[in-house]
């Protein structure tokens, strides 16, 4: 996932956070015990969240401070060995050979004055990493950014030549073993005696992140993966086939485990950020035009009611905040009941143009979520809708009075996750989680509720030694400048939480990290 995020009002002075600081004292004088478990050779599978991914791309702090990384160096006290990763060859992030899919990293940008302008792609350096050059080792760290449940298990996953196509992955296309190598098949070739696994969370994410923009396989159940679109939603039971295919190669040997669960969209900053009413009659390009936009939209208004669905009346305050205009699929195609209605008023070819247009539309709801992405298209004309109108006919004017994202242009559905689209992501979730949960319990597993600790952070947050981690952008401290990914001090949260599910299913004692230790966001043009 990769946009350019901007703000609507999102960043202010008094942002705080602050650089990096990795040390962590450790009383040397406490004894630190394994318990059950042995983590002589430590290996974590999973996807973004366990490679360390932040601020939209892999890059070597990010990598450092992965929750894997963490978790080992507190292993070490009780018999942990090293904890090897496939880091990237710089701080830039993105690949060489392909940096218009994979850029560089985001950086918070502050202008000549100081004032932070918010997150752009860096350009201070290119990305130095080639994806094809294969590090011809196995890594501790099998965390593969992007990859989806099923991932995990498929042939072929790290073969270069299936990269352009998609049908490879580019990150485990550098240290995969083989062309034809699965991710499960390198990590059990390492007898890991320890494990952990954070997995399924693109399996929904993809489909959130895109605002609803694919399949959901669970409305018509479909079992086979391999004919998912890149924003589908996993099916449950493709879910929980190959999930437990993955415990039981895991556990074969014997190693034992920790399972982390997956938290709600409603506890991760790019999809909570942006108001659904960010319209403001002070502002100079929108206010003066109110009037006139209500005028115009009287007319369709009636025609809603006409139709009988008075509800989708669109209206702007010229007083307070208004809400954007949306597409929802999820409602009733009343394209050609408005085209009929509007006919007489402008004649058969506006009509229709209308009629198109505001056939799914109405103004969003609290209960809409516009993702991050939405806030830097706001307001702006559409460029494709403007140039369709004028191909049509219309005049530029005219075109471009009817061109205006989320204002007389309905905000396109890859912006919004309307309720409907909520609910699906909700209920594949909830499935996921419960089979999680319960491979956990079957199979004598540590448990991670990583959702809960994630939902307590959107909702007051969590308190830390001098200070509190929430899902605020930006000024949280607990997600990097891509609204989905966790800063270095969120990681050390995780890690306390991995380390208080493995002392209470194995008895084992290790000493806890301080999250305050940690790095949030960098308040630099720079690189760290």
């Amino acid at each position: 996932m990769r946009k350019n995020i901007k703000y609507l009002a999102i960043l202010a002075l008094g942002i705080i956070a602050c650089e990096p600081e990795f040390d962590n004292p450790i009383d040397e004088a406490g004894t630190y015990t394994s318990g059950e478990a042995d983590f002589s050779n430590y290996v974590a599978l999973g996807n973004s969240l366990t490679a360390g991914f932040a601020d939209g791309a892999l890059y070597i702090t990010g990598q450092e401070n992965s929750y894997p990384n963490i978790l080992s160096k507190q292993f070490a006290f009780a018999g942990g060995g090293d904890f090897t990763q496939p880091l990237m060859s710089d701080n830039t992030g993105g690949f060489s050979n392909d940096p218009v899919t994979f850029p560089p990293r985001f950086v918070l940008v502050f202008d000549a004055d100081g004032k932070p302008v918010g997150p752009a792609t860096y350009t201070g350096a290119v990305p130095s990493t080639d994806f094809t050059n294969n590090l011809a080792s196995s890594f501790n760290n099998m965390g593969v950014p992007g990859a989806k449940s099923f991932h995990l298990a498929a042939p072929g996953y790290g073969n270069v030549a299936g990269v352009s196509s998609g049908s490879a992955n580019p990150y485990f296309a550098r240290f995969a073993s083989s062309s034809t190598a699965t991710v499960v098949g390198d990590a059990v070739a390492q007898n890991p005696t320890f494990f952990s696994l954070w997995i399924g969370n693109n399996d929904i994410l993809s489909y959130a992140t895109s605002g609803g923009v694919g399949a959901d396989h669970n409305e018509v159940p479909n079992p086979d993966p391999s004919t998912y679109g890149p924003n589908d939603i996993t099916n449950t039971t493709v879910f929980a086939g190959v999930y437990s295919q993955l415990i039981d190669a895991l556990t074969a040997n014997g190693a034992k485990g920790v399972l982390l669960n997956l938290p709600s969209v409603t506890s991760i900053p790019f999809f909570t950020t942006v108001p659904y009413a960010p319209l403001s009659p002070l502002n100079p390009d929108f206010g003066p035009q109110i009037p006139t936009l209500n005028a115009t939209y009287a007319g369709l208004n009636l025609a809603f009611a006409g139709i009988g669905v008075p509800e989708r009346a669109i209206e702007f305050s010229t007083t307070g905040p208004s809400a954007v205009v949306i597409k929802d699929k999820s409602l009733d195609d009343k394209t050609a009941q408005l085209t009929a209605a509007l006919t007489p008023t402008f004649g058969a070819a506006k009509a229709a143009l209308f009629g198109a247009q505001y056939g799914q539309a109405r103004q969003a709801t609290a209960e809409d979520l516009l993702v991050l992405t939405s806030s830097s298209i706001i307001g702006k004309l559409n460029e494709a809708r403007f140039a369709e109108l004028v191909g049509l006919g219309l005049s530029q004017e005219e075109a471009g009075q009817l061109a205006v994202n989320g204002v007389s242009f309905p905000l396109e559905d890859k912006y919004v996750l309307v309720p409907a689209e909520q609910t699906a992501i909700e209920n594949a979730r909830t499935g996921f989680n419960a089979t999680i949960a319960g491979l956990a319990t079957a199979k004598g597993l540590a448990f991670y509720d990583a959702a809960a600790d994630l939902a307590q952070a959107a909702n007051g947050g969590i308190p830390i030694d001098g200070g509190i981690i929430t899902s605020e952008f930006v000024r949280g401290g607990g997600f990097s400048l891509d609204g989905v990914h966790p800063t270095p001090r969120a990681h050390a949260l995780i890690t306390n939480g991995v380390l208080d599910a493995i002392k209470a299913t194995y008895g084992a004692n290790l000493p806890r990290v301080n999250p305050a230790d940690y790095g949030t966001v960098t308040l630099s043009n720079d690189v760290n």
